[in-house]
């Protein structure tokens, strides 16, 4: 047995002709149990007069095999000994040459095209073979090989995936770029870690490159599709400043418009009222996202109602999303790992709302050790922390946060705000298991609780909780599919202690229960699709009081409840036509189904929904349906480069809403109860265009983007003046459902890195809506356009952080705002002895222009690793300068005169410390 070959006597095997066959091999018989390749070779060579040359050290050559062969031939015998290996042979006369991955091709094949390829300089050879061609100095670096030619299905691309990995944690690694620079493609790993990219054949030349994290450089021959896993190895130095770049220019390269993703570890440095890191108030400080006014927990985007945004917290819905009137989020900051916000393009496998989406990720668990984190702040304090389950395999993540307002409340001097409560709390847990590379399964559940009761003898409570399971599976290289089983749940309830014969509980809940299919299919470089399908059960328990006492002068009441079924299919394709254009097509088809059991007013056909137009009451039976409303929904979005550094980009998006919020408030309420669509409600629908310029300016140290869009809407809901909505009947008689129009322009523009960086935003807009309903009591303005009750065309942000060391910096916040519309008396007039209010038009005049500065000063403890915990220390002052922002406006009438009254949230500087802290 030779263990190597001479290179003299390949290079005159070579060149030499071959010389032709005999018209009939000879038949040979082996039985090889258990034997390494390399064995089998031996005892060929035994039995024949054969010779095989190969390099002992290819580790292919000691794979056991378990084969028979009875009067074979003895070629066919080599390539079923070979078969799942990366070993090919050549074989001249009773030589055996076997090489790794390469195929020796005895005729030449004008057919075949190997870019990377030499033949003799005659040409007259029938000698052909492949030759790598390196153009950089390979001596120090090694060259991986995967697969090998067959000379038969010789592939021109091979397709080359795998999963990226911290190596510490174990946890996957988002954002790294797989750059290849010898073909000069890229691309990088989406949320899971996970990256694909189809390669010619041959020689690749790879670089890893990731913030924080060490660069790997690689060199591979890829002969056949294949799975490259990765560990990546923080890049840590306490030495001088080292910025590692991130990929450049991305927010000009992606092809969605008016889509804004951040880190949560942003929201660190930014100044909030009460010290709480909060992703809400991070969103409101961008364009086009705004709150009708200081403490509303309604959100307001690009002109849309607060109800028509959808959040999701791991696709799971979020109905409130805020705690203590607004001024925290229900969902705990040191729990999000990533926001994205789609007010613009949002991608087809979203829908039922027609604003926005805010899809809020969870943080990923540890698989390697416990760690954690919290924050001691002078309202709240939080924790979380991370172990692994089984090492390597799985994690479990948890949290809880909680305010102490109340025990506060208790130590004032006050005793009415001494018996006042304004408490909350939330918890979080998930769970993550890798089965195997192609399977993952995880659990997750969140509950919050909110109580508020302010100097009354009502008590107020909501609560939002939310389970959901899911499986992800790779049915194959090219298949990513999600399955996933959620349920939510929203509700609020009013006890009311007073006087025994009228106290009550009042209760409202919406349960929804969703399942979610979704695959993500690599098609090819161009083309990236992902579709699906989900289903969404809604039950409302739209209002039940009861009262406390059996002698209760109040009656027990109960609304029906709602039952009904959202579906929908969708697909969408990332299509990329060349290095300029790329287009992200989605189709959404949703179809909604009222059912029963319900009853139904049915009113003459053209007739005004009133009291005195009803034709008959219709009950319909469990699950029956009564009413089904579909539509097929566009998502559009395209981008133009004209060059690295500047795009211009065009979408348009179409939604149906099936799901309306029932509020006559001028704010979101913790107490707005929610509607479905059945016969008499018609569900909302909206469409919206943009169009965007993004352009990063110094090595894409300044990102800058102006944005403008157009927006309609068509039956949303609204109420005619003095309805009461709780425990309504009959919703559709103080219901308007009117139409409305939304325009802006956004300007931003951030610096991202340096010892200053932030983002300074410009948003001018307008919100119109028109009500104009079949009654006069429904007609508004008389039926003209008019400003909405968020309506505020200019809206000024700066963040700005400065970094005067490692340890200390400094942040400013400035916001300003036009004052929201509001309805003012005008004048007075008598009517049967009586006189009343004479007011303007709705929405006529505006309260005065709301703005506000913040500063925050953050300190950070040393950066020595092997400290037991590290640390982090922000003071700040919320409303430096006292500016009294008024709230609302509000008017009473004393001795024949009308007075106005404004009330406000913050009026005084709110100064905050808060301790953070990670171990």
């Amino acid at each position: 047995m030779k263990k190597k070959f001479l290179i003299n006597f390949l290079f005159i095997l070579f060149a030499s002709t071959l010389q032709g066959q005999n018209n009939e091999e000879t038949k040979y018989s082996f039985s090889f149990e258990n034997k390494a390749i390399k064995e089998c070779f031996k005892e060929i060579e035994n039995k024949t007069q054969n010779r095989f040359y190969f390099n002992e050290k290819w580790t292919d050559l000691n794979k056991k095999i378990n084969l028979s062969f009875n009067e074979v031939n003895l070629e066919t015998i080599l390539n079923d000994i070979i078969k799942d290996t990366n070993l090919n042979f050549f074989k001249d006369d009773n030589k055996f040459i076997i090489t790794q991955s390469n195929f020796i091709y005895t005729d030449i094949n004008t057919n075949l095209i190997v870019k990377d390829s030499v033949i003799n300089e005659n040409k007259t050879s029938p000698l052909f073979f492949e030759k790598i061609i390196d153009n950089q100095d390979t001596e120090s670096e090694s060259i991986t090989i995967i697969g090998k030619q067959d000379g038969v299905n010789h592939k021109k691309t091979h397709v080359l995936d795998g999963i990226i990995i911290d190596t510490k944690t174990n946890n996957p690694i988002s954002g790294v770029v797989i750059n290849v620079t010898n073909r000069n493609k890229k691309t990088e790993t989406d949320i899971d870690g996970y990256f694909k990219i189809e390669l010619p054949d041959g020689l690749n030349v790879i670089e890893i490159i990731s913030m924080s994290y060490k660069k790997i450089n690689q060199k591979i021959i890829l002969k056949k599709d294949a799975t490259l896993n990765y560990q990546l190895t923080e890049n840590i130095t306490l030495l001088n400043e080292v910025v590692v770049q991130k990929e450049k220019n991305k927010e000009v390269k992606t092809v969605a418009s008016g889509v804004t993703t951040f880190n949560v570890e942003k929201a660190k440095n930014v100044p909030l009222v009460l010290g709480e890191r909060d992703i809400i108030k991070l969103a409101l400080s961008l364009p086009g996202i705004k709150a009708a006014s200081e403490g509303s927990s309604g959100i307001n985007v690009r002109g849309g109602k607060d109800d028509q945004n959808l959040f999701l917290l791991d696709n799971a819905t979020i109905y409130n999303p805020s705690h203590f009137f607004g001024f925290f989020s229900s969902v705990n900051p040191y729990l999000v790992n990533e926001v994205n916000i789609y007010k613009g393009h949002i991608p087809a496998e979203f829908g039922g709302r027609i604003a926005s989406v805010f899809e809020i990720n969870s943080k990923e668990g540890n698989y390697e050790k416990f760690k954690g984190e919290g924050g001691i702040g002078p309202v709240t304090s939080n924790i979380t922390f991370t172990t692994p389950i089984v090492k390597g395999k799985s994690t479990l993540i948890a949290g809880a946060r909680a305010t102490y307002s109340k025990w506060i409340l208790k130590q004032i001097d006050n005793e009415n705000l001494q018996k006042s409560d304004a408490s909350f709390y939330d918890i979080y847990l998930k769970y993550k298991h890798k089965i195997n590379e192609n399977n993952a399964i995880e659990t997750s559940a969140y509950y919050s609780k909110d109580n508020f009761n302010i100097s009354s003898d009502s008590l107020y409570s909501y609560s939002n909780s939310a389970f959901s399971l899911n499986w992800k599976h790779n049915f194959n290289k090219k298949n990513i599919s999600n399955f996933q089983l959620i349920n939510s749940n929203y509700a609020f309830g009013i006890d009311y202690v007073a006087d025994n014969l009228k106290s009550f509980n009042y209760d409202f809940n919406i349960n929804e229960t969703k399942f979610i299919f979704k695959n993500v299919y690599f098609y090819n470089e161009k083309h990236k699709f992902s579709y699906g399908l989900n289903a969404t059960l809604y039950q409302l328990n739209p209002g039940e009081l009861k009262p406390i006492d059996d002698n209760s002068l109040l009656t027990y009441r109960k609304i029906n409840n709602e039952k009904g079924l959202e579906s929908a299919l969708f697909i969408n394709d990332e299509y990329t036509l060349n290095k300029k254009l790329s287009f992200n097509l989605g189709l959404r088809y949703s179809s909604f189904l009222a059912m029963g059991p319900s009853s139904q007013t049915i009113y003459r056909d053209g007739a005004p929904t009133t009291s005195g137009n009803i034709e008959e009451i219709r009950t319909y039976k469990n699950n029956e349906a009564i009413k089904n409303y579909n539509g097929l929904e566009y998502r559009f979005g395209s981008r133009y480069m004209f060059n690295e550094t500047f795009s211009v980009k065009l979408a348009y998006t179409t939604n149906y809403q099936y799901l309306h919020k029932l509020s006559s408030n001028t704010t979101q309420s913790p107490t707005d109860t929610w509607k479905l669509a059945d016969l008499n409600i018609k569900p909302a629908f909206g469409q919206q265009m943009s169009l965007g310029f993004f352009k990063s300016l110094k090595d894409d140290l300044y990102q800058i983007s102006l944005e403008g869009y157009y927006k309609k809407t068509e039956n949303f809901l609204d109420f005619k003046v003095g309805s009461d909505l709780l425990l309504s009947e009959s919703i559709e008689r103080d219901a308007i459902q009117g139409k409305g129009k939304a325009y802006g322009v956004e300007f931003l523009i951030k610096k991202s890195e340096g010892r200053l960086n932030g983002w300074i935003g410009y948003t001018y807009s307008r919100s119109l809506i028109q009500l104009n309903g079949n009654t006069p009591d429904k007609v508004v303005n008389n039926g003209n356009y008019f400003a909405s009750n968020f309506d505020k065309p200019h809206d000024f942000n700066t963040i700005l952080n400065y970094k005067f060391t490692k340890r200390y910096s400094a942040s400013f916040n400035f916001t300003y705002q036009t004052g929201r519309p509001v309805t003012y008396p005008v004048g007075t007039y008598t009517y049967g002895n009586a006189q009343y209010t004479l007011y303007s038009d709705r929405n006529k005049f505006r309260i005065p222009d709301y703005y506000r500065v913040d500063i925050g000063i953050n300190i950070e403890g040393n950066h020595k690793i092997k400290k037991p915990y590290h640390s982090f220390w922000n003071i700040s002052v919320y409303n430096l300068l006292g500016r009294n922002n008024p709230h609302s406006i509000f008017f009473v009438t004393e001795n024949g005169q009308i007075k106005a009254y404004k009330t406000s949230i913050f009026s005084y500087p709110i100064p905050t410390i808060t301790y953070n802290f990670k171990f």
